[in-house]
């Protein structure tokens, strides 16, 4: 196989699907990574699947079971018999006041996407990335180092995310690279916000606006294919947000 693979979890929507738009868009074949969205993965593998046959597959896994995180990462392996990025994409984003009930079932859920699958999914795919002198690239948050309120157990989980990067980063040295991005305002969260609060945000971002998913998917390919000596490091893409607050309130 002469054409390059990535996988990328949590791909049917959103910045996944973006990212893996740009890929293709390189030429590689790409695996889509879904838990719910089968209608979308499969509507945008068909799409791509007419510019260039059989390029994409598409790959359904809920990522807090371990079992099928393994099973994911076989059949990943299997799809083109070859992988060269893995991206941790996926993951579950919620409230959790701590004047509320935090249960032990939140904590299982924002653990399982935003640390532990990733985790799990790089261990298992090593050896076939490193066949090719691959990459990692997780999706971290700004969050995981400045906290946002009312999202503990989230913000927790991002910043286990940000050690593994940089741990396994020495741990899979030289023949795999590991690296993470780290997302200011890109998207609209799903859950609503008011338009005060949505200006609060865009008050707080050096540039003054909203990012966009290409910012994320070509960053992403810079860190895949145009950066062979960077590792283990995390990657703001927040327009200056993470600078502190621009604006006056």
């Amino acid at each position: 196989m002469d054409n390059k693979v990535i996988l990328v979890t949590g791909s049917a929507k959103r910045v996944g699907k973006q990212i893996i738009k740009r890929f293709h868009h390189a030429g590689f074949n790409c695996i889509i990574h879904c838990r719910h969205s089968m209608a979308a993965a499969n509507e945008h593998a068909n799409e791509l699947n007419l510019i260039r046959p059989n390029s994409v597959k598409v790959l359904q896994a809920n990522l807090g079971s371990y079992t099928e995180v393994m099973k994911l990462a076989e059949q990943a392996q299997n799809a083109f018999g070859r992988l060269d990025v893995l991206i941790n994409n996926a993951s579950s984003f919620y409230p959790t006041p701590v004047q509320q009930s935090i249960t032990p079932e939140n904590w299982d859920d924002l653990f399982a996407s935003n640390a532990q699958a990733p985790l799990f999914l790089a261990t298992a795919l090593r050896s076939m990335l490193a066949i090719n002198q691959g990459s990692i690239i997780n999706l971290t948050d700004i969050h995981a180092e400045t906290p946002l309120k009312d999202h503990t157990i989230y913000c927790m989980a991002k910043a286990a995310l940000i050690m593994m990067t940089k741990s396994l980063a020495k741990e899979f040295a030289p023949s795999v690279r590991v690296n993470a991005i780290s997302p200011g305002a890109i998207l609209w969260p799903e859950q609503t916000l008011s338009e005060s609060d949505k200006q609060n945000v865009l008050n707080e971002i050096a540039l003054e606006r909203m990012g966009s998913p290409n910012d994320i998917a070509d960053t992403s390919y810079f860190l895949a294919e145009h950066a062979p000596y960077i590792t283990g490091q995390i990657l703001a893409v927040d327009g200056g947000r993470s600078l502190g607050r621009h604006a006056q309130a």
